[in-house]
Parts: structure tokens; C-alpha cells; sequence
């Protein structure tokens, strides 16, 4: 190694640079899949957070798939796809204080309480096809993306993602 390219590198670990194609290594990328198994899902299934006391998420009629369900603290960069081939869906953000917490409800409306969740932000909603991606900066914990389209959380359309 020449004597300058030792230089380079030991200057760029004392100042934590780091060189890389694509997202830098202190930050993870969470690809998210948002899906559904028809245009006219039955929605009555009450399968939001602690909404059912026995839930089986395999008769789920929607959903949101990660490729990993626990990430690093840091920046979380959330490539979001609709793979839905009629129906508009979006991902939110919300902390929860456990894996066992429930979000507020608005029964009337048929969704989750976007603020009094906690919203951390979004990617809004998106057509059958598209997609979107949101990056928010985020501390150890467990979280709740979800789908907040009238009917499709209590369709099922959440997952929980825990920050180390």
C-alpha cells in the first residue's frame, strides 16, 4: 500500500468517513412489500392490533411483508412497493411502547388515529404498482407500520419492526 493511500485511510477512520456505493453503513434499508389478496377483501376481520383476542394473521386479506423485522438505530431508509394489483395502500410510522400496545382506533372512520399514535411520517398513499420511500432517523425500540387506508389495518395490514 502506498504511503498515501495509508494516509487516506487512516484519516478516513479517525474521521469516520466511510466509502460506499448506495446507503451509507450506519444506515439500514428495509425493503417493505405492501399486498392483498383481492380488490374486495372482506375488511371486518378485526385483526389491528389487540383488536381480536385469538387473531390468526394467516386469514389476514392484507398486509405489509419486510425483508427484516429488526434493524440497527440510526437513519432507516423504508423502500416501500404496493404489489397490489387494484387497491391503493400506504405505510405510517408510529412508535409503540411494547410489542403488546394497541393504537387508538376511530371506529367511525375505520382507522388508526394518525396523531395520537405518534406518527413519525409516511409514505402516502400509493397506487397498485408504485413506489415510494421514506427515511426517518430512529432509536432503539419496537414500531408499527401500517396501512392507515380506511379498513385495511383491522384488515390485518400492519407488521412490527424492532430498532436495536
Amino acid at each position: 500500500m502506498s504511503t498515501f493511500r495509508a494516509l487516506a485511510l487512516t484519516a478516513m477512520v479517525l474521521t469516520g468517513t466511510v466509502l460506499t456505493t448506495g446507503h451509507a453503513l450506519a444506515d439500514a434499508t428495509v425493503k417493505v412489500s405492501l399486498w392483498d389478496n383481492a380488490s374486495n377483501p372482506d375488511l371486518s376481520k378485526n385483526l389491528g392490533m389487540g383488536m381480536g383476542s385469538k387473531m390468526d394473521m394467516s386469514k389476514a386479506p392484507m398486509g405489509i411483508k419486510l425483508d427484516s423485522a429488526e434493524v440497527a438505530a440510526g437513519k432507516v431508509t423504508f423502500d416501500v412497493t404496493n404489489d397490489s394489483k387494484e387497491t391503493i395502500h400506504e405505510m405510517v410510522v408510529a412508535p409503540l411502547a411494547n410489542a403488546d400496545a394497541t393504537l387508538p382506533f376511530v371506529e367511525k372512520d375505520n382507522e388508526v388515529d394518525e396523531e395520537g399514535a405518534g406518527h413519525l411520517g409516511e409514505v402516502s398513499e400509493l397506487d397498485p404498482g408504485k413506489s415510494g420511500s421514506l427515511t426517518v432517523e430512529m432509536k432503539p425500540g419496537t414500531y408499527v407500520l401500517y396501512c392507515n387506508v380506511a379498513g385495511h389495518y383491522a384488515a390485518g395490514m400492519w407488521t412490527v419492526i424492532t430498532v436495536k
